[in-house]
């Protein structure tokens, strides 16, 4: 089932349960799939821009979230991070830290980077790799950590 399918039977089941958070998360995401598409001028998204849209906008609300809580707006980043939730179930199943530093460990020795002035060339390899799977910001951690020891 494709990503709009999914997301517009969430929405009438937000909206028989009353659930305004999950509801507008889930308009959000139509939003996004509807503009998309339009941008693109195509029918339907790939796999790929799919899980590329649903990235982009668990980032916007994390960012945001995490901007309210540093000007102590609990009333604005709890709904937030409740959107979080919501648009998170539309990701593929996350990598756990470690798993990412196996991954990243694996790449650098594929590479044969050895120092900091090889990050680009490990992070290019890595992003590709690990998309959908992980975060770049973990990623990018992560791979300065074995790069720099």
């Amino acid at each position: 089932m494709s990503l709009e399918k999914d997301v517009m039977t969430q929405m009438k089941a937000a909206m028989k349960a009353k659930d305004s958070v999950a509801l507008e998360a889930l308009r959000a995401v139509k939003g996004a799939i509807l503009l998309a598409k339009t941008d693109n001028g195509q029918q339907e998204l790939t796999e790929e821009e799919e899980v590329k849209l649903v990235q982009k906008l668990v980032k916007q609300r994390k960012d945001s979230a995490q901007l309210y809580r540093e000007q102590n707006r609990e009333d604005l980043a709890e709904p937030e991070e409740k959107q979080v939730e919501v648009i998170s179930q539309f990701l593929p199943e996350q990598l756990s830290e470690a798993e990412i530093e196996a991954k990243v460990e694996e790449i650098i020795a594929k590479t044969g980077a050895n120092g900091m002035k090889d990050m680009g060339k490990v992070m290019g390899v890595a992003s590709q790799e690990l998309a959908g799977k992980a975060d770049g910001k973990t990623i990018s951690v992560i791979v300065k950590k074995k790069l720099s020891n």
